[in-house]
């Protein structure tokens, strides 16, 4: 799969307007060019080789599952030529000689099950330098799935980040970014980690599920749901499916039946009782005792003479009105 050129994207974001946020002192334009900078570092030549074990994750988290296939892909690339792009790290703010992954965390995994260095750029950045370069770089790659990127962004948001540095990390358009807002409010995060990252899904089908939760009572049914057998045993994307359905049908509110009208007769010897019921649109007749079958027969055979006298009977009595 043809793979975007990550450093050019974060190296030239879309413009934001520069907004500062108080509660954490930062402006956004100041996170892209510091961003900027390390890039132009690595350009110049500055990347040097660590220990995988000296390495740490992200503070914050972008993905809910690995995929296997595209892991051993990469695995398999690197063992035969190399690691070709750097990962993006810092030094660890509270562990000193340790690094904490910006971007690149696949790729220090390979290294440590191929007991090889990993190729890095170090750069000294804060909390929202780093958040931003991780989004980004992320979102260059696109193979998040929408959901995972709707986490991604609320835990920037619980962090304390803004919409400008959720929406300048992730590069997300007014629309993407609202229906992200009602899939994250809507649906829980522990239903979220249940159904997986649904790879294949996208973003109105989770938008489209996120309104089912507006129903009362359907995250009690969910929460149920996705403990069954039938649900765990798919993957991801059968998973998100299942659980649609299920919603989309217990939304539906139940068609108000008729009862039936029911009437019964009995000849006045007892050898035949008929039961009737009329729904308004069927009308069933059901004969007991010992002449029912011969009784049944006979109107069988006389129904186009009995269905005539009918008609005979309507015409008459629309002539007497």
């Amino acid at each position: 799969m043809a793979r975007k050129d990550v450093f050019s994207s974060v190296m030239n974001p879309a413009p934001v307007q520069t907004e500062r946020n108080d509660a954490l002192s930062y402006v956004v334009t100041g996170a892209s060019r510091s961003i900027k900078s390390s890039f132009e570092e690595l350009a110049k030549g500055s990347v040097i080789e660590l220990d995988p074990d000296l390495i740490d994750g992200s503070f914050v988290s972008d993905r809910l599952e690995d995929d296997d296939q595209a892991f051993q892909e990469l695995l398999a690339a690197i063992a035969e030529r190399g690691q070709d792009s750097p990962i993006l790290v810092r030094p660890h703010p509270t562990r000193s000689g340790r690094y904490q992954i910006v971007f690149g965390h696949r790729r220090v995994k390979v290294a440590r099950q191929l007991r090889k260095l990993v190729r890095a750029v170090v750069k000294p950045m804060a909390d929202q330098d780093h958040v931003i370069a991780q989004g980004q770089e992320n979102a260059a790659r696109q193979n998040l799935s929408f959901i995972e990127r709707t986490l991604f962004a609320k835990r920037l948001a619980d962090l304390g980040y803004d919409h400008a540095v959720v929406k300048s990390a992730l590069a997300l358009d007014p629309t993407t970014f609202s229906k992200m807002q009602s899939v994250s409010t809507n649906i829980p995060e522990n239903i979220v980690l249940a159904i997986g990252a649904a790879k294949a899904t996208g973003r109105d089908r989770w938008w489209q599920l996120s309104k089912f939760f507006e129903q009362p009572g359907n995250q009690n049914k969910a929460a149920d749901f996705v403990q069954s057998a039938e649900f765990t045993a798919e993957d991801s994307d059968d998973r998100f499916a299942r659980l649609f359905d299920f919603l989309s049908g217990s939304r539906k509110p139940a068609q108000k039946v008729n009862a039936p009208k029911t009437k019964v007769w009995a000849a006045k010897d007892k050898s035949l009782n008929a039961e009737m019921k009329d729904t308004g649109k069927s009308f069933t007749l059901a004969l007991k005792a010992r002449n029912a079958s011969r009784f049944g027969a006979y109107i069988a055979d006389n129904l186009d003479e009995l269905y005539r006298a009918f008609r005979e009977s309507e015409t008459v009595g629309k002539t007497g009105d």
